[in-house]
């Protein structure tokens, strides 16, 4: 037995606690869409409920859930409120990396945090920079701590966090950082100007002399060479997200056509619903999101079988990467379409704004363009003919969070 083996929470007790959730949080979408409001209610609500905790071992207190269960849950959240899982992605990355830490005291006071709602958002990319060996945020030493300068953006959901990871450049040597979210000279903006995914608190956070302890540096940190699972596990996130999108946009389109008595003079049908070509687009919206599920679900086995192993076989860690990186392909080019084909279910009116149903195209576009799709295809092409390494990132803390 490995020793991330444990008591796994079934699916239909999970449905039946999160369920309800998921249904509360998608039942106000349209309007915090609206307003722009941050889902600090919705998210306080997840909190509650140990959402977080997942995969947090039973006996810490948690569900101790496998990855695939995670991702099935993660599907059913976007598909209620996609902003939500991206803002949660580095948390359950870090949660990982806990969970493959050597055991010990740290490693358990981590986990039982994480198991009472300790929630960790990140902020590595920054503005105008770039390249991960070009970090201007610095970490300097300040007597017995260290003191974090520098500004990040794409701080995804710090703002929801008690934690913040951030990434640092310390005498030359790329590090993570965990900072206290509400540390004296830590300041977050909600400035992310995205079309979409606009709840998902991605803006500016800056780090003004923010002391930090040696126990909160957690190792070499973003951009650390060598394969790991945290490439394929977070880009497999923004897959779940897809998915859900395209499962919200086939329910509210089809709900929209059921109820609606007005058709065309020349259409095939008095009712919509009754309308050959519109049954065709349900029919091809259903297909997108079923299809988007199952291939989220089959790299979350594979993730399984990495993990469950101690995420160490490195030629396990590329087989998942190249599955993770096909299945985005894969995503991307189905959801997208079916969020654009929608619309022609129905004339004008179906681009009220009080419907907000180009929402699921603009939350698609967005998360599609993370990790540029045509990249990845590259990347995957260079690799099947020439033998030549998938790019890989640094998981949160991959090497000692735990320590």
């Amino acid at each position: 037995m490995t020793s991330i083996e444990q008591k796994r929470t079934a699916d239909s007790d999970l449905d039946e606690i999160f369920g309800p959730i998921f249904e509360r949080i998608a039942r106000d979408a349209v309007a915090r869409e609206t307003d722009r409001r941050l889902a600090h209610d919705e998210i306080a609500w997840l909190r509650a409920a140990k959402f977080g905790a997942l995969r947090v071992p039973v006996e810490y207190g948690g569900y101790g859930v496998s990855v695939r269960q995670l991702f099935r849950l993660l599907i059913d959240l976007a598909a209620a409120e996609s902003n939500l899982p991206q803002a949660l992605r580095v948390h359950f990355s870090f949660v990982e990396d806990q969970l493959l830490a050597d055991p010990g005291p740290r490693r358990e006071q981590w986990l039982r945090a994480l198991s009472d709602g300790t929630l960790v958002g990140n902020a590595i990319t920054e503005p105008g920079v770039g390249a991960v060996d070009r970090y201007r945020t610095t970490l300097t030493r300040s007597g017995d701590h260290w003191l974090l300068n520098g500004t990040k953006y794409y701080s995804t959901g710090s703002l929801y966090s008690d934690y913040i990871l951030a990434a640092a450049d310390r005498d030359g040597e790329r590090v993570g950082v965990l900072v206290d979210a509400n540390a004296e000279g830590v300041r977050q903006h909600d400035d992310w100007d995205g079309f979409g995914q606009r709840l998902t608190a991605s803006g500016t956070t800056e780090f003004t002399d923010v002391p930090v302890a040696e126990d909160r540096i957690l190792g070499p940190g973003y951009g650390a060479p060598g394969p790991t699972y945290g490439t394929s596990y977070l880009q497999l996130v923004q897959l779940a997200v897809l998915a859900g999108i395209a499962q919200r946009a086939e329910r509210d389109t089809r709900e929209w056509v059921a109820q609606r008595t007005r058709g065309y003079t020349h259409s095939a049908a008095d009712l919509p619903r009754h309308d050959p070509l519109v049954q065709q687009v349900i029919g091809k919206l259903s297909a997108a999101a079923y299809t988007a599920r199952a291939t989220v679900l089959a790299v979350a086995d594979q993730l399984d079988e990495v993990l469950d192993a101690g995420a160490k076989d490195e030629k396990a860690l590329v087989a998942v990467e190249l599955a993770a990186a096909r299945a985005q392909l894969g995503v991307i080019d189905t959801v997208l379409p079916a969020t654009s084909l929608l619309f022609e279910v129905g004339g004008a009116s179906i681009v009220s704004e009080g419907l907000r149903l180009d929402r699921h195209w603009r939350n698609a576009r967005t998360i599609s363009v993370h990790n540029p799709a045509i990249q990845k295809a590259r990347a995957i092409g260079d690799h099947l003919l020439n033998g030549t390494d998938l790019p890989f990132a640094w998981s949160a803390g991959e090497r000692g969070a735990a320590k």
